[in-house]
């Protein structure tokens, strides 16, 4: 996608030709790009500071964590998407460890303080596992490229284990009915039914289980019922083990507890039950609402502060809080940089009015559900197609979305055949969780991901 196509302001007259304001943004991911990108159109002097050298398309993540793509068909370098903003742009890669309001300095864990004369937050968010005992502990996330990669490993392993292993079955228990719950499900239900027959032969697809625990009475909660119902039908049709109305009590290390005194058995527990604020970015002193995530007014602006504001999921307006999603990110991203104009010319600040431009969730093949706002309500194969056309589109450069259609294109048409899949190497049985030491698993996983990262973005 060219630039041009996001931002209507690229290649119009900048705002300013003589002062260039200094705007840090803190975070490459879509709130923190659209602002950049709408500042530096503006004329100001931008600082993207992010902690990885990439900015990921985290929608597609979950087909990482499956073998559907590589790692480096949803990333994008960050430093050539500020080489395209104009000599007034760049990139930092570094974690903010502090931030300085009085002598508005950004500190860095990596080179000196940034200064700034405007302050944009967008650091994102991690997994919330809301004190849930044992969560964190024994709990794959796929909110980063990394933790998808060491999810994508250790389905694999467990997968290959059956093979060899014929007491063995692979127990999956994913927590959230939300999209990335939903996909997840969908996928691995697809891996069990189509491809475990195909490249495991002796493997009877009985001996896998992949359960969807949602504490809501609901799947998708945000969609419309006839949606959600459709959603939960195609998910029992592909063999997944539904159940809502289900809240965790704790994640052991081969099993989860039910509040309701049930246990299932669990070989992997994949958490996709909601999102929080990063540590780190709670302890920069700013007032926080629900999640951690940093408050501000109508305008955007952080509480206590006239010259700096906060987007995206690690942000919430007080009186107004938005889904966390890509559309309000960059939308607020986009709001800034007006903002920014309005203050130096000494006019009023706008109020955010967000543009719901409707929401989706893929199924599986040939399914998927498509709310557009004040549009139709799609399900089946139209709406996968409108999901997978939105999601190339979305990708940043074109060798992305060349990569992304190769991929998942030979998914679609050989799955059936062969499964093919990307993988790494598989790791050893005794480096399974439930059949060996879990700190050596997660050791010998984590060297993995590292080897895999230079393999595939290479490709």
């Amino acid at each position: 996608m060219q630039l041009s196509q996001l931002f209507p302001t690229l290649g119009k007259e900048p705002a300013f030709t003589k002062r260039h304001p200094k705007v840090t943004v803190v975070g490459g991911g879509f709130g923190g790009m659209a602002a950049a990108k709408a500042l530096a159109a503006q004329g100001c002097h931008v600082d993207l500071i992010d902690r990885h050298p990439y900015t990921t398309f985290q929608p597609l993540l979950y087909q990482v964590a499956t073998g559907g793509l590589n790692p480096g068909d949803i990333t994008y370098r960050l430093r050539s998407f500020a080489a395209k903003l104009g000599s007034h742009a760049r990139f930092r890669l570094g974690s903010v460890t502090n931030i300085d309001t009085e002598k508005k300095l950004v500190h860095v864990d990596n080179g000196e303080p940034i200064e700034y004369d405007y302050l944009v937050l967008a650091q994102g968010v991690g997994a919330n596992f809301f004190g849930t005992p044992g969560a964190a502990e024994h709990s794959f996330t796929i909110y980063t490229r990394g933790s998808s990669l060491t999810a994508r490993d250790a389905i694999f392993s467990n997968l290959e284990s059956l093979d060899t292993d014929k007491s063995k079955t692979f127990d999956v228990v994913i927590v959230g009915g939300g999209p990335t719950g939903v996909e997840m499900a969908g996928t691995l239900a697809e891996m069990k039914s189509i491809g475990v027959p195909a490249i495991f032969p002796d493997v009877s697809i009985d001996r896998v289980h992949v359960a969807l625990v949602e504490m809501g009475s609901h799947l998708l909660a945000p969609f419309d019922s006839s949606l959600r119902h459709y959603t939960r039908r195609q998910l029992q049709r592909r063999g997944v083990d539904v159940r809502t109305d289900t809240a965790i009590a704790e994640v052991r290390e081969d099993s989860v507890l039910l509040k309701d005194g049930h246990e299932l058995p669990a070989d992997m527990v994949i958490w996709a039950a909601g999102i929080g604020a990063h540590k780190v970015a709670m302890d920069w002193g700013f007032e926080t609402g629900r999640g951690g995530r940093i408050v501000t007014d109508s305008t955007l602006r952080v509480h206590g502060h006239d010259n700096i504001f906060a987007v995206g999921d690690g942000a919430i307006i007080d009186d107004n809080p938005l889904p966390q999603l890509a559309q309000p990110a960059i939308q607020g991203g986009e709001l800034l940089a007006r903002q920014v104009v309005h203050l130096e010319k000494g006019e009023p600040l706008e109020t955010f009015q967000y543009v719901d431009k409707g929401t989706m969730a893929t199924i599986g093949r040939n399914a998927a559900v498509v709310q557009l706002a004040n549009g139709p309500k799609l399900t089946g194969f139209v709406a996968w197609l409108v999901w997978v056309t939105v999601h190339i589109y979305s990708l940043l450069g074109g060798r992305n979305r060349i990569q992304a259609m190769v991929n998942l294109g030979s998914r679609y048409i050989t799955f059936n055949r062969e499964a093919g899949a990307i993988v790494g190497d598989v790791l050893t049985a005794d480096a399974i969780p439930g059949k060996g030491d879990s700190e050596s698993f997660r050791k010998a996983i984590a060297e993995e991901m590292e080897s895999s990262d230079k393999d595939t973005d290479k490709a």
